[in-house]
């Protein structure tokens, strides 16, 4: 403390006087490094989350902190590190998918040519996704970044499943085909494909799903989503847009183009004069 005290500082004049006669010295206690972010000063206060998710636990400390801690003029509390990583990916990823949906509804517009089909085919997305909401309620509860891309992918799946039924319908209806005829020849015509598309990823996803290891929980919650979510979408798939077809295929048909009449089988030949 002495010798602190007794170090020589220069003054504007050129002399030199003790620390002791222009600063206190004391013994105290205070941080050990001062930490500055946008010229401010900065002390960070972390923790780690065990057992719970992370967006309940920060919800629970901004409703103690709010109640029990009122910081001086000049002072704000920031809530960073992971959980605002999450929240800006969330947002991202809500941003992503709200533009995919109207793109895709846009896209298979120009696919069926029927404004009434294609809203048949995003009307059967919420029931697609049935599986998905009852594999997060069964495993974490919590939603996640990895479980929102899973329904993403099931989005995905369920509009091409719907688009192959719906187009098929049209076709065939517009040839003159009978409704029921329609619906049972279309049906099966496309039951391997869509199978087919369903088993091949729900396979894909079962080791990502069982495994474990570094990366276990970001993988499992989206391989949950895909794997529930790819059964009951594929069975709603086929039972709910044949059934919604039965009730109005007669107004989901478009219009149909200008056929080129045939050329008669023994054409008569003119000779000229």
């Amino acid at each position: 403390m002495g010798t602190i005290s007794n170090l020589l500082i220069d003054t504007p004049n050129g002399q030199k006087i003790p620390l002791s006669q222009v600063a206190k010295v004391d013994y105290g206690t205070g941080p050990n490094t001062i930490n500055r972010e946008d010229v401010s000063r900065l002390i960070i206060v972390s923790a780690n989350a065990q057992g719970r998710d992370l967006g309940s636990v920060l919800k629970d400390i901004r409703s103690r902190v709010d109640q029990q801690v009122h910081p001086p003029a000049g002072y704000y509390i920031d809530y960073g590190g992971q959980f605002q990583a999450q929240e800006q990916a969330t947002q991202t990823l809500i941003g992503a998918g709200i533009i995919a949906f109207v793109v895709i509804t846009v896209l298979i517009y120009f696919a069926v040519k029927s404004i009434p089909a294609a809203l048949m085919i995003m009307v059967n997305l919420p029931l697609a996704l049935v599986g998905g909401v009852l594999s997060v309620a069964v495993s974490a509860g919590v939603i996640s970044v990895a479980s929102m891309v899973g329904f993403i992918t099931l989005f995905g799946v369920a509009t091409r499943n719907g688009l192959l039924l719906v187009d098929n319908y049209n076709h065939r209806l517009a040839e003159g085909m009978p409704l029921k005829q329609v619906i049972f020849d279309g049906s099966m015509e496309r039951l391997v494909a869509i199978l087919l598309t369903a088993f091949s990823s729900a396979l894909g996803m079962v080791p990502l799903a069982i495994g474990s290891g570094a990366g276990k929980e970001i993988l499992q919650p989206l391989a949950a989503v895909v794997l529930g979510g790819l059964f009951t979408s594929t069975a709603l798939t086929l039972l709910v847009i044949p059934a919604l077809y039965a009730q109005f295929g007669q107004w989901l048909v478009p219009k149909k183009e200008a056929i080129a009449q045939p050329r008669p089988s023994n054409p008569v030949e003119i000779a000229p004069f």
